[in-house]
């Protein structure tokens, strides 16, 4: 199976363009009809990168953070959206699943997953650090991919809220219009 992938456009507003995929359920992983986003070199880093990280989502009432790096398994969140800040280094990760894309993320980068979207680190250097955030809601879940949690995930994906806010843009980020549009 091929995601979708859009370009959508950058404005005024924003410095970055927003890369968009819309990954298929391939039976284990449901993923979302909501389009995963990865922002560019979003976040100019300080000599305090996971700070600087941390406060960006924050200020746009993105929580519960945590600083790790992305585990080498495939697992996804049924419960709430997550929002991955690059603070050091570059990984590859595979984000939807088996059949989804292979993705270079790098120092600076973020990568908004809707709740369901399939993620996993293929490969690292040795300094990678990730800044991990959610909107407000019920806690984090990690899921793996079988049947059963898969039937669970297509019923508990659809009450999972949208964000007020785009956790680097705020109130009026791409995140806002994209998902609203998308949700209709």
């Amino acid at each position: 199976m091929t995601a979708s992938y859009f370009t959508d456009p950058s404005t005024a507003t924003y410095r970055v363009r927003p890369v968009s995929f819309v990954f298929a359920d391939d039976g284990l992983v449901p993923n979302n009809r909501l389009p995963f986003l990865l922002y560019k070199s979003a976040i100019v880093l300080d000599a305090k990168p996971e700070s600087t990280i941390e406060a960006v989502f924050g200020a746009n009432g993105w929580g519960a953070m945590w600083r790790n790096g992305i585990f080498d398994y495939l697992h996804y969140h049924a419960t709430v959206h997550e929002v991955l800040g690059v603070a050091r280094g570059r990984a590859m990760v595979r984000f939807g699943g088996d059949h989804g894309e292979e993705l270079e993320i790098r120092k600076g980068d973020v990568a908004i997953l809707p709740a369901g979207t399939g993620h996993q680190r293929l490969s690292a250097t040795g300094d990678f650090a990730v800044v991990g955030a959610y909107p407000p809601g019920p806690q984090m879940e990690i899921t793996r991919p079988t049947p059963d949690n898969h039937r669970k995930a297509l019923r508990t994906i659809p009450q999972v809220a949208l964000p007020d806010t785009d956790p680097v843009y705020g109130t009026d980020g791409p995140l806002v219009g994209l998902w609203k549009k998308r949700a209709r």
